[in-house]
């Protein structure tokens, strides 16, 4: 991992020397333009519209629309020199706790680490701390250009920063057309609900969720780079027409009640005869035996 920026995390008087690292990559399948029935590459090119002449990137400034085709130029410089926190500080304005701010304002995820040996302590101090408490560090920083509002919470060994949305940039939810009205609902449909709920609820693992488009796209590139064609994806089927809420949640719930088919590809043998000691000696696994057996016998 490569630091994107670095700077002091400071609270109160203590200052700990951190990095910042990227916390999430992105696995998107990246594209180049072509001209179709050709090998001809589309290019983007920064031209003058006036001129029609292509312009280098120095020659390029900024500029703010302030009236009818109005316009105020302004240089990097400009923009450098009124930049706060030139420190490179992460300056924590307050503690919150952790469970009063809505995920809604999350934006990007970033470990925190210290910068050097020495910085070891009160970064383990602040890191304890958070946890202990449930707290989270609401904090101010300059990253790309731009002033961030940061929060900065206890993970698993390690200080998770998140950057967040200013207020003022999360739309209300009253602007949202179509929601309902308060509607009424009555105790059995509730209790169902609730029953459905609790019979779809488990652990949270994300090791288990996949990409699954990504991985269609890969097998679409490979199959057309070796000539061959790729089955499309089956249609999903079309939900059943249930006029009655009670009746489309009564189904909903005897559904969920039966055992899930576990999705075993990509394990090694070592790996399935873990499950299967788990299964065997402390029950935690929801596969069967013949679901063990057959992946087992394909790997």
């Amino acid at each position: 991992m490569r630091p994107v920026w670095q700077g002091a995390l400071s609270f109160g008087l203590v200052n700990v020397p951190v990095r910042m690292y990227k916390a999430v990559e992105d696995h998107a399948v990246r594209f180049t333009q072509f001209q179709r029935g050709t090998r001809d590459r589309i290019r983007y090119r920064r031209v003058n519209e006036r001129t029609g002449d292509e312009v280098p990137y120095d020659e390029i400034v900024r500029g703010r629309e302030v009236g009818d085709d109005e316009y105020v130029l302004v240089e990097q410089e400009e923009l450098d020199e009124i930049a706060p926190g030139r420190s490179r500080s992460l300056e924590v304005e307050s503690f919150v706790d952790l469970d009063e701010v809505d995920p809604v304002y999350f934006d990007r995820a970033y470990w925190l680490a210290p910068a050097k040996e020495e910085a070891q302590r009160p970064y383990v101090l602040l890191l304890d701390a958070l946890s202990g408490r449930d707290k989270a560090a609401v904090a101010k920083f300059v990253f790309h250009g731009r002033e961030h509002l940061a929060l900065a919470r206890a993970g698993d060994g390690v200080i998770v920063l998140n950057t967040l949305h200013y207020a003022a940039e999360v739309r209300s939810a009253d602007d949202v057309p179509q929601l309902p009205a308060k509607a009424k609902t009555n105790r059995k449909e509730l209790d169902l609900a609730v029953k459905l709920i609790d019979a779809m609820t488990e652990p949270w693992k994300p090791e288990e969720f996949r990409d699954t488009y990504r991985e269609r796209v890969e097998e679409l590139i490979e199959a057309k780079r070796a000539g061959n064609t790729v089955t499309p994806a089956a249609e999903p089927e079309q939900p059943t027409k249930v006029v009655d809420l009670m009746e489309a949640l009564a189904k909903s719930v005897r559904g969920s009640r039966k055992p899930r088919t576990p999705d075993l590809s990509g394990l090694s043998k070592t790996e399935l005869r873990k499950l299967a000691k788990e299964r065997d000696v402390k029950g935690r696994s929801k596969m069967s035996r013949a679901d063990l057996e057959a992946a087992l016998k394909a790997s």
